[in-house]
């Protein structure tokens, strides 16, 4: 019993400096939008024969020439009036109230919110081709492949996805992560770990450490990932000011976004390769982090390089 008032005193001391220093978030649960079965694309050719869908190979995408009905269901959405008043007056809460009171007799009030915050940039999580692509991939494979990529979990449709990844950004070969924080983290660690894997000693000296220039402004993740490499005395890092190159002129390895706090894939370059692919020098660029949970709609991160 004393073991549990001294977690619970912890506990209240840690979340009140927390509050103090406005560092508590809270999330706001959204209720999706009744979906609807995917109807077929009206501009899609409909083939009679078996030789012209074989020929086709695959299935035709309608083009982003306008907006359709199904767009609008990636950003619009809707909230509890319950949640949405505390979340206007700043009211702690777990959004419990979310489910407690769909389970209620008496109809719950909504309000329809349109989402500014979100990441599906051309809203392919919606598109009607990749919902039935989804719906084909659970009915025929089920939800996952139950097990890590190292045990039993890696499958064909993975390497697909890493070679067209690595086709799109003119790399040799991809790896796929959970996510794109995983990524770059993922990453910078491993960069470090070879002056490790080089030392003579236990670790490297100061000379045959890593120099890693990152950028001021840099993403949290990749933040994270250097100070991790820093823990493990691998790396030497160095931050120069935000977008400076005159910084830039002796490097070994540079850390830089390259759409900050966005993403490039599919929004930048005639293909859709990213800024690199945009000013037209993949080559000069070695690695190539990515997420898919940007305007991919989806959800993981890569890793492609030479």
């Amino acid at each position: 019993m004393e073991t549990m008032n001294l977690w619970d005193i912890l506990v209240e001391e840690a979340l009140a400096k927390l509050e103090s220093l406005k560092l508590v978030r809270h999330l706001r649960p959204i209720h999706l939008p009744s979906d609807q079965q995917p109807k077929p694309i009206e501009n899609e050719p409909q083939s009679n024969s078996m030789s012209d869908q074989e020929e086709a190979g695959k299935e035709v995408f309608q083009m982003f020439d306008e907006m359709q009905q199904w767009e609008r269901s990636s950003v619009e959405v809707h909230i509890a009036e319950e949640t949405f008043q505390s979340w206007v007056c700043e009211i702690s809460t777990t959004g419990e109230e979310a489910t407690a009171n769909e389970e209620e007799s008496h109809p719950q009030q909504f309000k329809k919110l349109i989402l500014f915050s979100g990441n599906d940039y051309l809203g392919l999580s919606s598109h009607p081709t990749i919902k039935r692509a989804a719906l084909k991939a659970a009915q025929e494979h089920g939800m996952g492949p139950r097990g890590s990529a190292l045990a039993c979990g890696y499958t064909n449709y993975h390497r697909l996805l890493e070679s067209c990844l690595a086709d799109l950004k003119k790399k040799e070969d991809c790896l796929l992560c959970p996510t794109g924080y995983a990524a770059n983290m993922a990453l910078i660690v491993s960069i470090g770990s070879i002056a490790s894997l080089l030392a003579v000693g236990s670790k490297p000296s100061e000379e045959d450490r890593i120099a890693i220039f990152s950028d001021a402004l840099n993403h949290s993740s990749i933040i994270d990932g250097i100070c991790l490499a820093e823990r493990q005395q691998s790396v030497e890092v160095f931050i120069y000011r935000h977008c400076d190159m005159s910084h830039l002129n002796a490097l070994f390895v540079t850390v830089v976004e390259s759409s900050f706090q966005a993403h490039g894939t599919f929004v930048c370059g005639e293909n859709g390769g990213g800024v690199a692919e945009e000013f037209n020098c993949e080559k000069e660029v070695d690695i190539c982090i990515g997420t898919l949970s940007k305007a991919t709609g989806c959800y993981g991160g890569f890793i492609a390089c030479m």
